[in-house]
């Protein structure tokens, strides 16, 4: 049997990389696209170099990958930025940033590789997104923003490929315990802005405790395969139970009711 190629973002850390080890497993073709393949931690991978933020460095990837593997069966869209913190303290830099990364990057990188799916006349496109991308959490103003447009143009990008024979669907991971918070977070913060520094102090170990408590990112690459894999028509795919629970609490009570048992389970 022919075997499949994925072409993975931000696969130096994280659930990329893990999502990178288990396809390999599976004996698949992997493309494990970074920002700096002279730091990857998946030696022995075929690694192009992939900043979402570069498109000459996107269509160099994707050549390169069809180059060596003959075809993309699979584009898992998974880099990503998050900046964490008030929206009045957040600077237009981070602001560009954050919607640089986690969506325009995602839908550049989509861009590239829907010609060659268009010829081929199949494909599956697989965003990650997030239970962010469908609920709200404090002082993630930014991140959720960015995650609920990726959820948007996923959703739509469904109905215009569908007559294509190419699929997209959307993994929503709930708290992952990744590199994320420490390497791919940027905190907004401005000293002269201190009217916020009583509700920080409040959601901050709510934070911490998200953190502590959250899935392996093996978990969510477990998902990806089966969502890589199932030859379904399923479109989401939600990470922990805990997420699931929630995303059904959104879908089923009034959004007053949503707001006023955020502020109780968020504000210690």
């Amino acid at each position: 049997m022919k075997k499949k190629t994925i072409l993975i973002t931000g696969a130096s850390q994280g659930i990329g990389k893990e999502t990178a080890l288990l396809f390999q497993q599976r004996g698949w073709n992997v493309a494990a696209t970074m920002r700096q393949p002279g730091k990857s931690t998946l030696p022995g991978f075929f690694s192009p170099a992939l900043d979402v933020t570069k498109p000459e460095t996107i269509t160099a990837a994707v050549a390169a990958t069809i180059d060596k593997f003959g075809e993309i069966d699979v584009l898992l869209n998974n880099a990503g930025y998050g900046a964490v913190g008030p929206f009045e303290a957040a600077s237009r830099e981070q602001i560009l940033r954050q919607y640089e990364t986690n969506l325009f990057g995602l839908m550049e990188v989509t861009r590239a590789v829907l010609p060659h799916f268009r010829q081929k006349k199949n494909g599956l496109i697989i965003n990650v997104t997030s239970i962010a991308g469908r609920t709200t959490f404090p002082l993630y103003t930014l991140y959720n923003s960015t995650k609920w447009a990726v959820e948007g143009f996923s959703e739509a990008l469904r109905f215009e490929l569908d007559p294509l024979g190419i699929k997209v669907k959307v993994i929503e991971p709930a708290a992952i315990k990744t590199e994320f918070s420490h390497t791919s977070a940027d905190i907004c913060s401005d000293p002269k802005l201190t009217d916020y520094d009583n509700y920080i102090v409040r959601i901050k170990p709510w934070i911490e405790d998200m953190y502590k408590k959250a899935h392996s990112p093996r978990e969510a690459a477990a998902v990806i395969y089966r969502a890589a894999s199932d030859n379904s028509g399923k479109f989401r795919y939600v990470v922990g139970l805990e997420g699931r629970l929630l995303l059904f609490m959104r879908r089923l009570l009034p959004d007053n009711w949503i707001f006023a048992f955020s502020k109780k389970l968020f504000v210690k």
